[in-house]
This record gives C-alpha cells, structure tokens and sequence, in this order.
C-alpha cells in the first residue's frame, strides 16, 4: 500500500492531529519532525482530493470533509466552504487527545522547575497512562504500522529539544545531571537530581569516633535516655562531620558514604588519609568551590577529622572503591604484655609474621554483626619494637580486612598465629593507628 493510502486508511479509521498521523511514517525521511510529515500527508491528500472534487467526483467532497474532521486540517475546510460545501465539525485526536498542543506549556513548566536546579546536562523522561500505552500499541497491530515510533518518544524528542534550546543546555542519555519527568495528560512535571559524587581522603585525628553513625544499642534509633534521646550510640561521625557542610553547600537531601574499609572507633587514621566517595542524593546545587569546601569542613571539624584532595567523581569511583577495601594498610599498634618481652623474642615474632598468612575467625567482638566465617589474611611485613620491658610497638603492612587487635591478643585462639601465641603471654593492645591505605593505581 502506498504511503498516502496508508494515511488516508488511518484517518479513516480515527481522527488523527499531525504528529500522531506523522509519527506512524516517522522512520521515512530525513530532516522532519513528526507534526511537518503528518502536516505533509494531510496537505497532498487534500490537494489530491481537490483535483477530484473540481473534477466533479463525489469521493473528493466526501474524503475533503474526512480530512477537515478526522484530520482536523483547516486547508480541506476552506475549499470545502469555498466551493460551497458543508464541511464537518473537527474531532479530537484518537491517540493523543489533543494534547501535542500543550507541549509549549509543558516546556515552559519544566524550565520554571529547572530554574531551582544547577546543571549542566538533563535527559527528558515520559510517562503516559496505561490506557494510552495500549491504545497506541492496538493502533499500530490494527494497521501493521512499519516506519512509525512510540508516542513516548515524539513527547520526548519535541520537549527535549525545547529545553536545550531555551537552556543550552545538552541532553545526556547515560549520565545526566538531572531527569525532568513529565507527564503530558495530568500535566505533572516532576524534577530527578540524580546523585553528586564528591571524593577526597580523610584523616581521623581523634579517638572515638565512628566512621559511620552508630544507631543506640538500647533503642535502635528511637531515641532513650541512655542516648540523651538522640538515636545515636555515639554523638558524630567521620561521615556526619564531612557530610553537613556538603549537604549545606549542596543543598542535598542526604548522602551515603562510601569509603575504602574503615578502622574502629579508638583507632586513629592517619597519614594520608582514607579514601572516600560523598554520594549527596537529590542536590540543587553542583557547582561547588571544592578548595573553599575543604577549608570548610576542616574548620567546623575542630581538629577532630580532616580532609583534602575533594574532586569531582562518578559512580565508577564509588565502584573502585569498593574493589579496593582489600587494599592493603598499613598500621601502629601498643602492646602491653603481663610479662617482660626480650628484643629477641620481639624479633623472632616480627620474622616469623612477615610473609604470613593469618587464620582469623571473625572476631567475637565483632560476631553480633559479622558471620562466624574463617578468613585468611596476609601479612607483608612486620616491624616489633620494645619500648619498655613489657610494652612494645608494632608495625605491619598488611591485606585490608586483617583484624589486628586480635592478631595482637589472639582472641581466644581464633586467630592463628597471634603475637600471644607467639610469645605464649597475653598481649593486650591498646592505642591502634592506621597509617597508610595502599590503593591499587586505576
């Protein structure tokens, strides 16, 4: 069947506006939009039918009044009514019921919406009644409609382009900074910040501070007098310390901290930091000043935690990260022993957990929240110094996720070898620092 049959067949069928009868053809030609083929179609149809219709041939009047009704094109109505014939009252669009006309309006509400937003690229999102959906699709079964293309994606295409346009601004299919949803028949324009992705490196500086917000033991977050009504089993944490200026500066309804392992809350991390990614959900704000950031955070921290290095990052940052919990770290550690250590004992300790694998149940202080899994750890290299007669420092370089207070005490024979076994005392750790997070280059 020929294209201007195919199109008079459609709107024979059901009134049609022009996009909803050029989309059925829009994968034919190049440099139109949908509304200029439907508009195309409708015009050759007329003048074809006028050629009939001067002729004196029934079938032109009566396909020109199809086409002033079901296809609502004013061209067919004025030869209709200068040639002194009745044409019939316009209908509405079968498929979109008349709504491409509101697509200024649409574009003009998402822009207003936008305005409340830093960006720098967007994606336009579409949502359409199930009853339309189907409609469209038993439309295009009925017809066999070959070269056409969703409504969902003419809706799309036209406001996009819009919005870039007035914005210029890009529209981004993979990663776009913002998703603006619209929904044509209820009018809805409903706005989507994805994520902001901040990396840098933190240094814990004081004890006693968890790395992520611990909920209170007693109430489970709900707030008792043992935690002053405050949910919370410890007061701050390295991620609210960082997050509430970024949330500030952002804008951010809240944020999920991701970092490479974490060390325990008496442990102190030091020297270069610990690598981390802020993911800031739902922002107003990207455009961020990352060196006044810092000087920040740094201030309102008091000493407490410090940051440096923020850079922009992406999701994929969040997803090395978490390859890289197993990185390997470097720590400090005091012991105290209940009897007095020789240097050669010390030394003989350090020889013999350098290029060890360690056998490590999970801890029992730690088996509330853990599976009570045997892992299998590997030491680099070990470094014991006596400081005292029965004190001593220990440095190791170590896989990530090696328990070291209980590489230190033992831990009731869960960890095999320990500095306990070794030596065959008690050893008891008591300030644990991390000094370095060894992450693998990209």
């Amino acid at each position: 069947m020929e294209i201007l049959e195919k199109a008079h067949e459609l709107l024979e069928a059901n009134p049609l506006c022009d996009h909803c009868l050029g989309r059925q053809f829009a994968l034919l030609g190049y440099g139109l939009d949908d509304q200029q083929r439907g508009e195309t179609l409708k015009l050759l149809l007329t003048m074809k039918n006028h050629q009939l219709a001067l002729s004196g041939k029934k079938v032109g009047f009566s396909n020109l009044r199809l086409l002033a009704s079901n296809g609502s094109f004013g061209m067919a109505a004025e030869i209709l009514q200068n040639m002194r014939k009745r044409a019939r009252k316009k209908k509405e669009c079968y498929l979109c019921q008349g709504l491409f006309k509101s697509v200024d309006t649409l574009v003009e509400n998402a822009l207003k919406t936008l305005e409340e937003y830093e960006y720098t690229t967007f994606l336009v999102g579409i949502e359409l009644p199930t009853t339309v959906e189907e409609r469209e699709d038993e439309f295009k079964a009925r017809f066999e409609i070959a070269y056409g293309e969703s409504m969902r994606n003419e809706f799309s295409r036209d406001i996009g382009k819009k919005i870039a346009t007035a914005t210029q601004k890009p529209a981004e299919y993979r990663k776009p900074d913002v998703v603006v949803l619209v929904r044509p028949f209820t009018g809805e324009i409903i706005l989507q910040s994805n994520p902001l992705y901040v990396r840098g490196a933190y240094k814990k500086l004081v004890r006693g501070i968890p790395q992520s917000m611990w909920l209170c033991r007693s109430c489970g977050g709900r707030g008792c007098p043992k935690c002053d009504d405050t949910g919370k089993q410890y007061l701050e944490s390295v991620e609210e310390i960082i997050a509430g200026p970024i949330l500030e500066k952002t804008e951010g309804e809240s944020v999920s901290f991701h970092a490479a392992g974490r060390e325990d809350v008496d442990a102190r991390m030091l020297g270069t930091g610990r690598p981390f990614v802020m993911e800031i959900k739902k922002p107003r704000k990207r455009f961020l000043d990352l060196p006044s950031l810092t000087e920040l955070v740094n201030k309102q921290a008091k000493g407490k935690v410090e940051v440096s290095n923020l850079s922009p990052a992406s999701k994929d940052d969040v997803r090395r990260l978490k390859r890289g919990e197993g990185a390997q770290k470097m720590y400090k550690v005091f012991i105290d022993f209940d009897r007095e250590v020789s240097d050669e004992e010390l030394a003989t300790v350090a020889k013999t957990l350098t290029k060890a694998s360690i056998r490590q149940q999970t801890p029992l202080r730690v088996l509330h929240r853990r599976a009570d899994l045997i892992r299998e750890k590997y030491i680099y290299e070990a470094h014991l110094k006596r400081l005292a007669p029965n004190r001593a420092e220990m440095k190791i370089r170590c896989q990530g996720g090696l328990y070291i207070k209980e590489l230190v005490s033992g831990d009731e024979g869960r960890t095999i070898p320990s500095v306990a076994s070794l030596l065959n005392v008690e050893a008891k750790p008591l300030e644990l620092d991390v000094l370095k997070v060894i992450m693998e280059e990209k």
